[in-house]
């Protein structure tokens, strides 16, 4: 015997023409963490430690020991040839030329991301100056970006909390979000 076939037929159109049958596909938002900096670094290690699932974990800074030490799953050596892996000395002008000088392997661990989360403590070298250059990249690729930053304490100095505030203003220029 046949099988008796539904009274709403085969699939369900609307009125311009969309099938209504069909079911989502569950897409998974690919979700990255940048932890940018000694600051951001250490920040992204917490978040390791914490298992923290599904997202990647990028570490990026001009200190090569800092990255060795790093839980994350990729490393971005910022800056090779500006810094020789020793950091910025606390200058954002050779953290933001170290992320500049580096562009091609952001991009790289970047690419394909829906959401950029961006890691780092506002008043060195390196997280001042090289996160708004890996945020403006990662606005660039389309994704979402969000800025999880901290300014420094005031016994670290008049000089810190300057640098500090001019790499915030440099961040809510390239930034979706910005959380301090």
């Amino acid at each position: 015997m046949a099988a008796k076939k539904s009274n709403t037929g085969g699939s369900r159109k609307s009125p311009s023409g969309v099938n209504l049958n069909t079911r989502p596909k569950n897409y998974q938002a690919v979700i990255k963490i940048v932890g940018v900096g000694g600051g951001g670094t250490n920040a992204l290690n917490r978040m390791v430690q914490m298992k923290i699932g599904g997202v990647d974990f990028v570490a990026a800074n001009t200190d090569a020991q800092s990255l060795l030490g790093s839980k994350a799953d990729v490393k971005l050596d910022l800056g090779r040839k500006t810094t020789r892996g020793l950091g910025a000395g606390a200058n954002p002008e050779t953290g933001r030329q170290a992320a500049i000088d580096s562009e091609e392997l952001i991009i790289e661990a970047l690419k394909g991301s829906d959401m950029v989360f961006v890691a780092a403590g506002m008043g060195g070298g390196t997280g001042t100056g090289a996160s708004p250059i890996i945020s403006k990249i990662a606005h660039e690729l389309g994704a979402l970006t969000v800025g999880v930053v901290t300014r420094p304490f005031g016994f670290e100095g008049r000089r810190r909390s300057v640098q500090a505030e001019e790499g915030i203003q440099a961040l809510r220029d390239v930034l979706d979000t910005l959380i301090i």
